[in-house]
């Protein structure tokens, strides 16, 4: 189970500008979005160049949720906006490309619908307990996201040869068992956060 960073560990770095590259990288993700699912959908998805032309988008996108992340933390310009933005800019990107793939039939909905989901699920549970802990990303849940990237990649690619097709089928598979059990996890770090504030109120109130 991964660490909880108690909240008061990270106040100082809200002292950084939001004007600053990581924050920079945060945006042109979420303005990627639109056009990333544009050219995806572009002759309902099937012009072979401008398919090519979403993947590499969507690859350069995702990569500057590593990006901003880094460069936030190794120069210490982790603002509020970014700890807000970056998760929301990273869910954006992945669901509604997801979310193309399934309008344009490439993808069963079913999995879009789990990986929403758990994404959006997530979002608010960390939220929900910020004022306790910050729950960085686990091991389990980087690996995931990792693998969300290459197996919505290859989706977006226009795909002829059948062992990369069977590739991208497999990895979403490994993707979504993934998804649900990196959210199990989720589930059961807030409900002891919760719990542990819990139990802290109460003796605060006996001791009073």
């Amino acid at each position: 189970m991964a660490a909880q960073i108690p909240v008061r560990g990270v106040e100082g770095a809200d002292k950084a500008s939001v004007l600053n590259v990581a924050n920079a990288m945060t945006v042109l993700r979420l303005l990627l979005v639109p056009v990333v699912a544009f050219f995806l959908a572009y002759e309902d998805g099937q012009d072979r160049k401008a398919r090519i032309l979403a993947a590499a988008l969507f690859t350069v996108a995702a990569l500057t949720d590593h990006w901003d992340g880094h460069l936030a933390r190794s120069r210490g310009i982790v603002t509020t906006f970014g700890k807000v933005a970056d998760p929301i800019a990273d869910k954006a990107l992945m669901l509604v490309t997801l979310g193309t793939l399934s309008t344009l039939g490439l993808l069963s909905w079913w999995v879009t619908g789990i990986i929403a989901f758990r994404e959006i699920g997530v979002t608010i549970l960390r939220f929900a307990v910020l004022k306790y802990a910050v729950i960085p990303a686990s091991m389990g849940g980087k690996i995931k996201t990792v693998i969300q990237i290459i197996a919505i990649g290859l989706y977006v690619l226009p795909i002829t040869a059948v062992w990369l097709a069977l590739t991208a089928q497999v990895l979403m598979i490994v993707a979504v068992a993934l998804t649900i059990a990196t959210g199990a996890e989720y589930v059961f770090q807030v409900a002891t956060i919760l719990a542990a504030a819990r139990a802290s109120r109460a003796s605060a109130l006996k001791g009073a």
